[in-house]
């Protein structure tokens, strides 16, 4: 955790959220990518969901720094930010339209997402050196 202000820690964490949000605005716009020659070279239109990855590294590491930066109590923004916005443009896009895809590519970023994510949130809010069982009032 940083040493600061607190009002620069809420600074930050504006940042950590915002950086979240358009992340996932850009992984949810971008999923339908296929190999077709519109964007990516021609190969025979093969979906190639690659912000899945993407949202794989990008959003646990944005709970990690949230942990560390902010406060580990904080480190839960970043992911529910993250799957408020996928969940909320996906379902009631712009003008009412439907962004999240209905098939595969849309489960993948979901739990691309999600999982790693919940992970990093656990490991933010370890206790370290204090396992299950053990008694604190020695």
């Amino acid at each position: 955790m940083t040493e600061g202000s607190p009002a620069a820690r809420r600074g930050l964490l504006v940042v950590l959220l915002l950086d979240t949000v358009l992340l996932a605005i850009l992984e949810l716009f971008f999923l339908p990518l296929r190999l077709d020659g519109t964007l990516l070279p021609k190969l025979g239109s093969i979906p190639l969901p690659l912000t899945a990855l993407v949202a794989a590294v990008t959003t646990p590491l944005l709970v990690r720094w949230t942990a560390r930066l902010v406060h580990p109590r904080a480190a839960f923004a970043p992911l529910v930010a993250w799957v408020l916005t996928v969940l909320v443009l996906g379902l009631f896009g712009p003008g009412g339209d439907l962004v999240l895809i209905q098939d595969w590519r849309a489960l993948l970023l979901i739990a691309g997402g999600a999982l790693p994510s919940a992970m990093a949130l656990g490991g933010a809010l370890a206790v370290p050196g204090r396992r299950s069982g053990e008694r604190t009032d020695h």
